[in-house]
């Protein structure tokens, strides 16, 4: 973790250089960059490669194990399953919520990675009973102490990704555009440095909007009080993991303790940035995907998986004779215990539940009282989890529904004349008719007597390429709307 100091209620990397990311500038840098087409130093790159994830050359690691390679067969059929889910949140989640659970433990398809997060984390629900708030929040010029340090902290957050690697570029716009709205909506709370590459994660899966109110969600259900003056929130969660340890590997617990290693030195950007920063890129995907089913107690169950394999074992510890040479071990975790397959399975193994979590954090919070006094901060208590979420906040229906943009024609009936269509099938000359509501262009589905959403997203998918499904959230250089939601299923 790079050289940190305090600045205004979050952690500040120095850095000897920055840029105004003003509306201004940033239509100034328009006129000089090509969107994601640079690298991060300004200079053309044609010849440049990009893994499935949109990292350039490799510099976000992810595993090459053929056990991780999913058939395609197996990823359309779970597709199918999530596109049912979908269309009938509501019930899964009131009835069938461990198939829900068993599903995002499995990995969510990438092609509906953004889509699932929005529904699970309550994003979908805020978005729709808030219909024109972000716009407003858009257009606002803001803060000008919190657009400062965010503008600082733009270039930083995974530059060698397609969608971040040009100065003043969309990716770089939308993320500024998110953290500086949510400035305006949390005013008290303001904006804290961790909380850019949680606000780059969602821009790779999802539109500007979706990303909002998701970031939003994680603020304020999942890691209340983490991003807010103090750090009070992190420092608590800090004795809580400790506490913890003792019951997953007394070995690591004892050797922390006696050299006297706060759990702040380790754990915050684990914890802050939700491993975004830490594990290899694949990793990431599936603690999310659980992280946003299950709650906070995904990370701290990762947190507990890599402190025993670090620090669990005699042997380990023989390296280890100072504070330091811990730190060190603890900044390179060893890849084969990040890895995907290993981490997951040794996550879902391990012991530790919401009661065990909450149980302990109550027990800290008392100690905490005893030596600091009452919190600065007030958090609301969180929530852990979607289905806690979803039964906490009142909706309805419409809340939920799926809106898509993108509808397939029925097929022509006997009597009607043939009409040319392309390569892939789709009638040329034929366009959707386009309707206004509340402001936004939107395609109206065809009037059949049995019209339904999800056939026409299950057509859609089963006519893209294994490829394309697979690489459909990945990598975005385009700024999003939110009525372009629904083109990326």
């Amino acid at each position: 973790m790079a050289k940190l100091q305090r600045q205004g209620n979050g952690l500040q990397s120095k850095v000897s250089k920055s840029f105004r990311g003003t509306a201004a500038s940033f239509a100034d840098q328009e006129g000089r960059s090509s969107g994601s087409d640079l690298e991060p130093n300004g200079c053309a790159n044609p010849e440049r490669q990009t893994d499935k994830y949109g990292f350039v050359g490799g510099s976000q690691q992810y595993t090459t194990d053929p056990a991780a390679y999913i058939p395609p067969e197996v990823l359309r059929h779970r597709e199918a399953k999530w596109l049912e889910m979908l269309n009938d949140w509501d019930k899964w989640m009131s009835k069938r919520h461990k198939k829900v659970k068993l599903r995002c433990q499995k990995g969510i398809p990438p092609s509906l990675r953004g889509r699932a997060w929005l529904y699970l984390c309550g994003g979908k629900v805020k978005r729709e009973q808030n219909q024109t708030r972000f716009k407003e929040l858009d257009i606002q010029p803001g803060d000008p102490k919190w657009l400062d340090v965010i503008e600082k902290d733009l270039h930083r957050q995974f530059p060698f990704h397609e969608m971040f690697m040009a100065r003043g570029g969309h990716g770089q716009q939308d993320l500024f555009r998110v953290l500086k709205s949510y400035t305006l909506y949390r005013p008290d709370e303001g904006y804290c440095q961790a909380q850019a590459p949680i606000a780059a994660v969602l821009l790779m899966h999802m539109p500007a909007e979706d990303a909002f109110w998701s970031l939003v969600q994680i603020c304020e259900k999942y890691l209340p009080g983490y991003y807010s003056a103090g750090l009070e929130a992190i420092q608590l969660d800090g004795e809580v993991l400790f506490a913890l340890l003792n019951r997953v590997s007394p070995v690591a617990h004892q050797h922390l303790k006696k050299q006297k290693i706060e759990p702040v030195l380790y754990m915050t950007e684990w914890f802050m940035c939700a491993f975004s920063r830490t594990l290899p890129w694949a990793s990431v995907l599936r603690v999310w995907d659980m992280f946003f089913s299950e709650g906070v107690k995904i990370i701290f169950r990762v947190g507990l998986v890599l402190l025993k394999c670090m620090l669990g074992s005699r042997e380990k510890l023989k390296a280890c004779q100072g504070q330091y040479e811990t730190m060190e071990l603890l900044r390179a975790i060893e890849p084969r215990f990040m890895e995907e397959a290993f981490l997951i399975k040794e996550v879902l193994e391990l012991p530790m539940s919401e009661r065990d979590i909450e149980k302990e954090h109550l027990s800290q919070l008392r100690r905490w009282k005893e030596t600091h006094g009452e919190l600065h901060c007030k958090s609301p208590p969180r929530m852990h989890g979607a289905r806690a979420i979803i039964a906490a906040e009142p909706h309805s229906h419409q809340d939920l529904q799926q809106k898509p943009t993108i509808v397939m024609d029925p097929p022509t009936s006997s009597n009607s004349p043939a009409q040319p269509r392309d390569s892939g099938g789709t009638k040329i000359g034929k366009r959707p008719v386009e309707e206004k509501k509340g402001g936004k262009v939107s395609a109206s589905p065809p009037q059949t007597a049995n019209a339904n959403p999800s056939t026409h997203c299950d057509t859609f998918i089963d006519q893209l390429q294994p490829m394309q499904r697979d690489t459909l959230h990945q990598g975005s250089n385009q700024s999003l709307s939110s009525a372009e939601h629904d083109t990326y299923l």
